[in-house]
């Protein structure tokens, strides 16, 4: 098995199926969260071809751009593997991590049963905070023509994924239905430091942007 040649390959293909995406779910989404699921793989003493594996096909088929289906993302993963002849094991733990790595909802565990998924799971969430995550969760919210909010509708905390995959709350909802969530969901040390100081961002964001909202953000009037 040639493991530089696979992730080559692996590349190439997800950049073709995901560049120029717009919901913040882009190819770009993908490179970020591989170079941080390696920094901290490597922290971790995971096996970094898995995880960079996963991280690299973690979203080749998301269940929010197909219908709900939860299985159409490792089933796709799958058979791209396949056609490189990489061994069953290693892909039934790509599979694995990428059916696993969702967050599905405030009152839904997600727990990963390997380091390699821990890892991965933790660079995806990195990804979904701090500047970056902001900008993917409002052009996300503009991609399902979202409000950006509304004081009438207030954020829920979905009891299960099917609840969670219904959601059409505003995009400031989000950020308390799931954002503001992941800095006590990280599974590493690392990723909990990095977490910290994306959240406090965001934290102050968001309070901001209710005051502006409110016209209340300066002093002077």
């Amino acid at each position: 098995m040639n493991k530089n040649k696979i992730l080559v390959k692996t590349e190439a293909y997800v950049r073709q199926k995901l560049e120029g995406e717009g919901s913040g779910h882009d190819w770009w989404h993908i490179h970020r969260v591989r170079n941080v699921a390696l920094q901290i793989g490597k922290q971790e003493k995971a096996d970094l071809f898995v995880v960079e594996l996963a991280a690299l096909l973690h979203d080749i088929a998301d269940h929010k751009f197909h219908g709900g289906n939860e299985d159409i993302g490792p089933a796709t993963a799958r058979k791209w593997l396949e056609e490189l002849e990489v061994p069953e094991p290693i892909i039934k733990h790509v599979t694995n991590i990428i059916r696993d790595v969702s967050f599905k909802g405030a009152e839904v565990d997600t727990p990963m049963k390997t380091v390699e998924g821990k890892v991965v799971q933790d660079a995806d969430r990195l990804d979904a905070l701090g500047a970056i995550g902001i900008a993917r969760a409002f052009a996300y919210g503009g991609y399902k023509e979202r409000e950006l909010y509304n004081p009438d509708i207030k954020p829920e905390s979905h009891r299960s994924f099917e609840d969670y995959k219904k959601s059409t709350g505003p995009t400031i909802n989000h950020f308390y239905e799931k954002l503001f969530l992941l800095k006590d969901r990280m599974n590493t040390e690392s990723g909990r430091k990095i977490a910290d100081e994306r959240h406090k961002y965001m934290e102050d964001f968001v309070a901001r942007f209710l005051r502006e909202w409110e016209g209340t953000s300066n002093n002077t009037f």
